[in-house]
């Protein structure tokens, strides 16, 4: 029989001034499919081992004396920001780039992988097979490999693989597929505790991308914006048992940013950008009372485009919040006060389409995505938005290609930004590795490398272990590789 849970929303309300609700309307809500529990007797973990899709190049180094290191368990890292704590990185890799350590050719995806202590999972699609990986960070072999029919196949990107990250908790993996099979796995063995197909279910349908979002763990929940039709938008679901607990919002459908979490004026918050397929195009950011359950605040932000989404996901600037999107939307920045949510700025100057800003040293720092000016990093002050530099990001490459030497410039593209050891890293959509030296006064390119030239590397690095794990989604077009998950060092 269906769950019941209780949903609690407020209507969005207009651009300025937020006043906090002391209200909100209750409404019931059924679980439309409450997941089987599979029963998990104890088992022996299976042992790394070598297979085929699988090139070792070389051991790590050692770790440093001094070396601080931490699990990188779902999207953009422990705490959501794309900051990496570790120390010390080797980072000024010159144009030699770092050590590839390892590589497994894969297939389909968008998604990247999730590490916690010796294991990283991974998801990808091969053939007509939604596939998750468990893999030895170090090495790279394989503890278990677990499969699911997939046929999906998307209007806009041909690539039918998962977009979203897998998310380690415990002894634990979630992984949503890019068709909407929310799946809870064992992290030891890979069996399956429950499995649930989310679009079915709540009546998403495809939207443009399929599921894009990925899961986010906060307490004994698992967030995600599921964007039904009628409710709810974000659904937070009993990490044990898949059962849908509670979910808040109405009206508007999923996006392709990931929720996010934090602390507001000493209270926690969580934080959803949503917006699906609809005519006409809604969406907007929700902010979330987990204690209340409920939307404290709503503020609209999406493109007048149909074809259009919110992919960059909300990023903390202490009380305040930014967002970005292209389609002409641009940039906002809401700050929480006593009497509510106001809004700072706003400015269509620069959007960003996937990827997703990084609040350092009181500076935003992003990838414009805007067309024309894509490819640059923009510091930005979050008190009023003012640009305060601009480095595009372009050089130029030579490299060996049929025996001919090629000249070219590179770009950025729609890069990826993380922060790392006092630099940013960033990984350009067609391959492109660059270490930038970055403060209020400058702004340095310290190395650079073509790690390979292949279109559409969205995906975020990962830094963990002193390890980079970087994804080449499609086939290089210089020499032919097809795509790979490369593991580079970064042990210093």
């Amino acid at each position: 029989m269906p769950s019941t849970l209780i949903l609690l929303a407020i209507a969005p309300t207009t651009l300025g001034l937020f006043q906090e609700s002391t209200a909100a309307e209750a409404r019931v809500f059924s679980d439309p499919a409450p997941p089987q529990i599979h029963k998990l007797p104890s088992i022996e973990s299976p042992e790394p081992a070598p297979f085929g899709e699988l090139v070792i190049h070389r051991p790590p180094g050692a770790f440093a004396e001094d070396a601080v290191i931490e699990d990188w368990p779902g999207f953009l890292g422990p705490r959501r920001d794309a900051h990496v704590h570790e120390r010390p990185l080797a980072l000024a890799f010159g144009d030699a780039g770092p050590a590839l350590v390892w590589e497994m050719r894969r297939g389909e995806g968008f998604a990247s992988p999730a590490i916690a202590g010796n294991r990283l999972v991974y998801t990808h699609r091969l053939g007509d097979e939604a596939v998750v990986e468990c893999l030895e960070p170090e090495t790279g072999r394989r503890y278990w490999r677990t499969t699911w029919p997939s046929t999906y196949r998307g209007r806009y990107i041909q690539d039918g693989g998962p977009r979203a990250t897998p998310q380690i908790v415990g002894e634990h993996v979630f992984v949503h597929g890019v068709e909407g099979t929310l799946a809870c796995l064992e992290l030891a063995t890979g069996r399956v505790l429950w499995k649930r197909h989310t679009s079915k279910e709540f009546g998403v349908g495809d939207d443009f991308f399929g599921v894009v979002s990925s899961p986010l763990a906060y307490g004994e929940f698992l967030i995600q914006n599921i964007g039904g039709p009628n409710g709810p938008c974000v659904a937070a679901f009993d990490r044990l048992t898949g059962k849908l607990v509670w979910g808040a919002g109405t009206d508007w459908g999923p996006s392709c940013a990931a929720p996010v979490f934090g602390t507001v004026r000493g209270e926690e918050r969580l934080f959803v950008l949503a917006g699906g397929q609809s005519r006409p195009p809604t969406g907007g950011l929700l902010v979330l009372d987990p204690a209340r359950r409920a939307v404290e605040f709503a503020h609209p932000f999406r493109s007048r485009t149909y074809e259009s989404v919110n992919g960059s996901s909300p990023v903390l600037c202490g009380d305040r919040v930014f967002l970005s999107s292209s389609y002409g939307v641009g940039s906002t920045v809401l700050e929480a006060g006593k009497s509510g949510w106001r809004e700072l700025w706003s400015d269509r100057h620069i959007g960003l389409q996937f990827s997703t800003a990084v609040y350092e040293d009181g500076l935003l720092w992003a990838i414009d995505g805007v067309s024309g000016r894509v490819g640059a990093l923009v510091a930005l002050d979050p008190a009023n938005g003012k640009e305060l530099s601009r480095t595009d990001l372009t050089y130029s490459e030579t490299f060996e290609h049929e025996g001919e030497t090629i000249t070219r410039d590179a770009k950025i593209g729609e890069g990826s930004l993380l922060h790392a050891d006092g630099h940013f890293l960033v990984l350009g959509d067609g391959g492109h590795l660059l270490t930038v030296a970055a403060t209020r006064t400058s702004v340095r390119v310290i190395a650079k490398q073509a790690l390979f030239h292949a279109p559409h590397s969205w995906t975020p690095p990962v830094v963990s272990g002193g390890l980079l794990y970087v994804c080449q989604n499609t086939t290089d077009t210089v020499d032919g590789t097809p795509p790979r998950l490369l593991c580079y060092d970064l042990r210093r």
